[in-house]
């Protein structure tokens, strides 16, 4: 106790607790519009793809500010979903395969520009391959300021748009015969994500970023089918998990808070299949078993029913 009592009280252990934490519920809560319109996988490319918008911003730069790479990253992601946008329509791919050629393609541009700086007369470029894996000790209280006003800005927009986006998640075509501007929701859902993506890659970094947007989204989904209460629970759960892997990895020398933040949202997952009240594997189970005693019982009422009425013939 006295050991997590220090961690708690430290400034900067409060600064990387709360950017990590506000950065688990924006994830959460956008990654479940991302999770019902079946792009799971659009957020593990929008990661990918802001690498390279890192970089660029740091060699037009030479200055390592978490803001410049929010633009740099941003800008790169929103190239990247109008490349996966042109990819399927004016092609016969599908937009997974789309997805699957920008992901490379910048992931790849985005290593190259990295080895470029690291041979470089860069100054100052220690440090900036910490993004692949995320490094969130090295938040300061600048950055975690921008990513709560980021976090805030994302939970307000979906706050105010719910309606919208829950209809374009479920039904586009009755939302657009509504008069609903379906491809401007889904854009500005899009930019979201981007801005979510790009938000939490300093503290996650761009290879595990996609498992924060996801995992909690699917594990609020064993919990409950209505939607409010679904984006409820998932930005819960990320924040939960977002705060059970900063305190854990501060307890542990040596061990990184984003693999850790995964690690947390995969066991809150785990005991939500195993828990669900009604999609989980022990309420499956439950509920076969209680469909099987009622089964045997009515077979033997109908068996005593039977042999009452042949003893009475």
């Amino acid at each position: 106790m006295a050991n997590i009592w220090s961690m708690i009280t430290d400034p900067n252990m409060q600064w990387i607790f709360l950017g990590c934490t506000l950065l688990g519920l924006s994830s959460g809560v956008i990654g479940s519009f991302s999770y019902l319109r079946k792009q799971s996988l659009m957020g593990d490319t929008l990661a990918h793809a802001a690498l390279p918008g890192i970089c660029i911003a740091f060699m037009l730069t030479g200055i390592k500010s978490i803001g410049l790479f929010l633009i740099g990253a941003g800008l790169a992601g929103v190239v990247a979903t109008f490349g996966i946008g042109y990819i399927t329509r004016h092609t016969k791919l599908k937009q997974d395969a789309a997805m699957g050629i920008v992901l490379s393609s910048f992931f790849g541009l985005g290593i190259v520009l990295l080895t470029v700086i690291q041979h470089g007369n860069y100054g100052n470029q220690a440090g900036l391959d910490k993004f692949l894996f995320g490094q969130a000790a090295s938040m300061i209280g600048s950055d975690v300021i921008t990513m709560s006003i980021v976090c805030v800005v994302l939970l307000s927009v979906c706050a105010l748009l719910f309606k919208q986006f829950k209809l374009i998640s479920f039904d586009p075509g009755f939302a657009r015969g509504l008069g609903y501007p379906v491809a401007a929701l889904e854009q500005l859902l899009m930019l979201l994500m981007v801005v979510a993506v790009v938000a939490g890659i300093q503290a996650v970094g761009v290879v595990l970023v996609a498992a924060l947007l996801i995992t909690p989204a699917v594990s609020a989904r064993y919990w409950t089918n209505k939607l409010s209460l679904m984006v409820i629970l998932s930005g819960i759960f990320g924040a939960a998990s977002g705060a059970i892997g900063t305190l854990f990895s501060a307890s542990v020398s040596n061990l990184p808070t984003g693999p850790v933040t995964v690690l947390a949202a995969t066991v809150v997952f785990v005991l939500s299949i195993l828990f669900g009240p009604q999609r989980g594997l022990v309420a499956k189970r439950l509920m076969r078993q209680r469909a099987k005693e009622r089964f045997v019982q009515e077979r033997e009422i109908t068996i005593h029913d039977n042999a009452k009425k042949e003893a009475a013939v």
